[in-house]
This record gives C-alpha cells, structure tokens and sequence, in this order.
C-alpha cells in the first residue's frame, strides 16, 4: 500500500509489519515494540488551524497519519468521534503555567485517551476479518480499569488483567472487578513487575498460540500513538498563535507510555522546549539520564503514586531507539543510545514520597490546585526544573504538567494530606455499591498458562 507506514521491532530481528498487523500482535515475536519507520510531521500551518477543531478532530489528524492506506478516513472519524466524547481540561494554575487534566474520561485517567481508542481500532479490525483475540495486560493501576472499561462488551474480544493485590487503591481495584462478561481479573500477591512478566512470558509461549493473544499495555503500538494527541490539543489551545513558541511539558512517568507519546509529538514537530520526566522513588531513568549507566529496580518499590511502581519501564527500549540506540526487553543496551542530545532535550527527576506528598499540599494552599499523588510527582518535578533552570522561570513561559488521574481515585492520601474527600466525578458514582468478582493466583507461570488454557 503505497504510503502507508511500516512498523519495525527495537529488537530487529522480526519482519516489518502494517499498523493493523502491529496492533492485533501486539508484540513483536522478537520480543520487541513496534515502533514507525517513518515519523510524518505537522506543518505550522496545521497547528494553527487545530486551535479551532474539537479534541476528536485533532485525533483524526494524528492518529490518521499513522493509519493511512490500512482504514478509510470515513470509518476513523466515526471511531475517534465515539472515543474521544468528554473534555479535556487545560486548568491555569500561574502566569503561564497549566494542568492539563486527563481525568474526564470513563475510569477517571488519562489511560482512557489510548485505551477507548486502541479498543475500538481493535473490534475494526477484528470484525472485518472475523476474527477473535485474547488481550493480556498487567496493571499497576489505572491501566486494568481503563482496558477492561475500553474492551468491555466487545463479542470478538476477550480480556485478562493482571494485577498486584497490595499496590492498587479499593477504587482502582473495583473499577476492573466490577465487571463481568468478556472480562476477567486475576490478583497476584506480587509486583506489577511480576505481572507484566508473566504477560511478556505468555506471549512467547508457542504452546499459548492457538489463543491469540494480543497486548493492551502501552507496549501496544495501539495504545501509544493515541497518546500523541493530548499533546498537540494542549499547545494549539494555549499557544499564542501565529508565535512558534516552544513549550516545556512535565510528565508524571512509570511505564513511559505517556513519555513517549510526547516524544513522538515532538518528533511530529511539536515545538517543546524541554520534557520534564518526573518518575517517583523508581529512579532507574533518572539515575540512567545522570550516569549513562542503566539498572533496573528489582523489585520495584512501592510508592504512594502507585501506578508509577515500575523498575523497568518497558517503554525505554522505544525510547532508547528513538535516540539512535538499542535496548532489549530485558534492558540491556547493546548500542548507547544519544545522550548529549538526550539531556538536551530531557530533565529527568526522581520525587520521594514525602516531597508528592508536600506538593499536593502546597499546591492546593497556594493555588487552590488539587491534585493527586501522580499529577504531585509531575507538577512537583516542574518545579524542581523551573528552580535548578532559573532562566525558564518566567511569566511568559509556556508550560503544561500533565494530570493523569481524578483525586477522588486516591480518596485515602487526599484526605491524610488536605482533610476532605475529592468531589467523585460522575463515573465513579456508585462504583462502592457495585459487587467484586476477580481471581488470584500465585506469582508462577505455570500456575498462569494453566488459568488460561482452562479458562479459554
């Protein structure tokens, strides 16, 4: 299909595949991510006239420029229409200084934007070639609601969430328990480390193949490139067109799916001045932009911010790429990615608990800002960078830290740390009356093959 973008594995030992194939998969067999050989770019022009289109609009640009040749334009308006139908919040703290909240959509968190997308773009596919598929994802958080929530009532679709019983809130928990129908839970005494490598296991598994099994975490190139769009939709509605100017984005990270998704739209053309990568106490990023030298944290440790509990981002192998270098699953780097041009373009910062903590207390003292503990860490580490970079810290500076969950998801920290309870949106009404149904199992492969073969 002339035009259309291939996709190829970080690992580069599987053949190169078209964005339909590269979605159902998942994962490359290599074991690698699939990422575009070819990044398309966004003229100023384009940018400008975006100020004007509604977030769905914006949607069909970015994410029709990846898909072109493998869906008509027609059927994506109809899908990104469906998806994208709650707003998007840009809420002004200081000066120029902004929260863009992602917190709007049906489970309260920014994994909404690429699930509900890559969900639907999914069922397109899957229908059209009547064909069916098991999705298994791992979950430190936010992002087992937010599938289970995306992919729920699909007939072509089945899906497994795994999750760690002791790092996940009552709220995070019974928005993926409360389900039923396609959807099945599993708690696993363990980190979401262990969960995601049960899932990687999985789908290396010959004797698994007949299932066909897919990935819905953000090592999905599906679940990726829908996270470009908050990105653009927050500088065109802020920019002071016609200016180029550059803005700094601060971004609460733990698997670096949102990273990354910033990453691309800088390569697309965005115009950023500097990302500023806040992780929490998993300092292996930081510690990597520092030293040159990468170290995972095994096991990863636990932090109020629990949806950032990641020791080894699996994201990183994209990233990595993206600067020139080559990172295995495993995070061993066989080729030194860029890094004069990466602490350029990166301020990487590591946040204690105790400074998340201090942060979404100033910060609703000073600005009547409420946030909560992951929206702390990106907002905290904004301000780490404005201080150590003095000469970014004025009032005509554009800057926008991303909010990736509603407070009222974190009920507990928030009234410890303000006391009062978050106002609930209105997609967590009712969400404590509703019943619990979820599995557990040991933290064993085997014990997990065995599930799935009686279960599917």
């Amino acid at each position: 299909m002339k035009g259309t973008i291939q996709f190829y594995s970080t690992n580069h030992q599987s053949p190169t595949v078209h964005f339909d194939e590269a979605l159902l998969k998942g994962q490359a067999p290599d074991k690698g991510l699939y990422m575009p050989e070819n990044i398309p770019v966004i003229s100023h022009d384009l940018l400008k006239w975006m100020k004007s289109m509604e977030y769905f609009e914006i949607a069909e640009i970015i994410i029709g420029k990846f898909l072109q040749g493998v869906i008509h334009e027609n059927e994506l308006k109809a899908l990104v229409k469906d998806a994208y139908n709650y707003e998007v919040p840009l809420e002004r703290v200081t000066d120029r200084k902004y929260v863009m909240r992602l917190d709007q959509g049906p489970t309260a968190s920014f994994k909404d934007f690429a699930g509900r997308m890559m969900g639907r773009l999914m069922n397109y596919y899957l229908k059209k070639n009547n064909r069916k598929l098991l999705i298994l994802t791992a979950t430190s958080g936010d992002t087992g609601s937010a599938i289970a929530n995306a992919f729920y009532g699909f007939k072509n679709i089945n899906v497994v969430v795994l999750f760690p019983q002791n790092e996940v809130t009552p709220r995070q928990r019974k928005q993926m328990t409360t389900l039923s129908e396609n959807i099945r839970i599993i708690g696993l005494d363990a980190k979401f480390d262990d969960c995601q490598a049960l899932v990687k296991q999985a789908f290396s598994d010959p004797e698994l193949d007949y299932l066909n099994l897919s990935s819905a975490n953000s090592i999905n190139i599906g679940r990726l490139i829908p996270q470009i769009v908050y990105y653009f939709y927050a500088y065109t509605r802020l920019c002071e067109f016609p200016s180029c100017e550059e803005v700094i984005f601060s971004v609460p990270s733990g698997n670096f799916g949102d990273m990354m998704g910033g990453m691309l739209a800088k390569q697309m053309g965005l115009p950023v001045k500097k990302f500023v990568i806040a992780t929490n106490e998993n300092d292996e990023f930081p510690a990597f932009i520092k030293t040159g030298k990468y170290n995972k944290i095994e096991p990863s440790r636990n932090c109020i911010s629990s949806a950032m509990n990641v020791g080894h981002p699996s994201n990183l192998a994209r990233f990595v790429t993206l600067y020139g270098g080559m990172m295995d699953e495993k995070g061993n780097i066989s080729k030194m990615p860029d890094m004069e041009k990466i602490r350029n373009e990166i301020f990487a910062v590591s946040v204690t608990d105790a400074e998340t903590k201090q942060t979404i207390k100033s910060a609703w003292e000073n600005y009547q800002l409420l946030l909560e503990p992951h929206g702390a860490v990106g907002w905290r580490g904004l301000e780490v960078f404005l201080k150590q970079n003095p000469e970014f810290d004025n009032p005509q500076q554009l800057c926008v830290s991303l909010e990736t969950a509603h407070p009222a998801k974190f009920p507990e920290q928030i009234r410890e740390i303000l006391n009062f309870d978050p106002e609930l949106p209105p997609s967590l009404h009712g969400l404590e009356d509703k019943p619990e149904k979820y599995d557990t199992l040991e933290n064993d492969y085997e014990a997990f093959k065995n599930y799935l073969k009686w279960k599917f």
